[in-house]
């Protein structure tokens, strides 16, 4: 059985009337409007998603600001465990405590070891209590990877490791490090699970046989949850402002996508910027 991953928080928020804007993203709902986090995790698990993420991906200072995290951040991280481990446990799913990119989405170039470490104790420790699975997710490089391994190798809990891709030509990672590279290390890490997200549709069936090809006997499961960003010759940066979603991503086409995922060797599929219930019902649906 194909499990049902959830959908994009930031875009589903917009959709419902929540406080949403850059920089803040998601995070500004938990600030002013944590019921519409709810009604987000609610949407998606009515959907049939078997695994909600924690609504902790904005809760960085490259979001909120280094004042506002410093004070703050903590509290709102248990704060966003907190709402998906209720509705989690209304439903009967699992919770996935998302640990984003610290230092900027896209930008393999801004990551610094101690810099991400500090901000990675804060919401490892704020969701600690709340998460089933631990989800690194939109991870640029292994290196970003390599860190949040490093810090949860005494949990006991399963790691996910899930990577955006360059979304131009051969898959690869967009710090320009190979698949087989991120399927070795999560090996090494002793991943439960190798998964690729925040990228278009088109990359995800080719890094997902490759993964699969490169893992040998020792295969782990893999995942994937693409957006549903327009192209566009000149990219908006992570936290400038608010891309525009494409048109030709509705239910039915996101589905025959994920089937050739599947087919490929995916065991997790879901959606990230833009997917929302309607998309995952579709899946919940197709592939099961």
């Amino acid at each position: 059985m194909t499990t049902i991953l959830d959908g994009g928080m930031g875009r589903e928020l917009q959709r419902l009337g929540a406080p949403f804007r850059q920089p803040e993203w998601s995070a500004l709902a938990l600030l002013q409007g944590p019921e519409y986090v709810t009604q987000a995790h609610e949407g998606f698990a009515r959907a049939g998603a078997n695994m909600i993420s924690t609504n902790s991906y904005a809760i960085v200072p490259f979001h909120i600001g280094d004042a506002l995290f410093a004070e703050r951040g903590l509290a709102l991280a248990g704060l966003a465990g907190q709402l998906a481990r209720d509705v989690a446990d209304r439903h009967g799913v699992r919770v996935a405590g998302s640990l984003p990119p610290v230092l900027g989405s896209y930008r393999p170039d801004l990551f610094e070891v101690e810099a991400a470490r500090a901000i990675l104790t804060v919401l490892i420790e704020g969701l600690t209590p709340f998460a089933d699975v631990w989800l690194a997710e939109t991870l640029s490089s292994l290196g970003e990877a390599e860190l949040v391994g490093e810090m949860l190798a005494a949990d006991s809990r399963p790691l996910w490791l899930s990577f955006t891709l360059n979304d131009e030509g051969s898959a690869r990672l967009r710090s320009g490090e190979s698949i087989e590279a991120a399927v070795a290390l999560a090996q090494k890490l002793g991943a439960a699970a190798l998964l690729f997200n925040c990228s278009a549709p088109e990359v995800m069936e080719d890094a997902v046989a490759r993964a699969r090809a490169a893992m040998g006997t020792d295969a782990i499961e893999i995942g994937v949850y693409a957006n549903g960003f327009a192209h566009s010759d000149t990219e908006v940066p992570a936290n400038g402002g608010l891309r525009d979603i494409r048109a030709d991503l509705d239910p039915p086409r996101y589905l025959e996508w994920a089937r050739k995922w599947v087919a490929a060797g995916a065991t997790m599929v879901g959606g990230c910027c833009g997917i929302g219930p309607q998309h995952i019902q579709a899946l919940a649906g197709g592939l099961r």
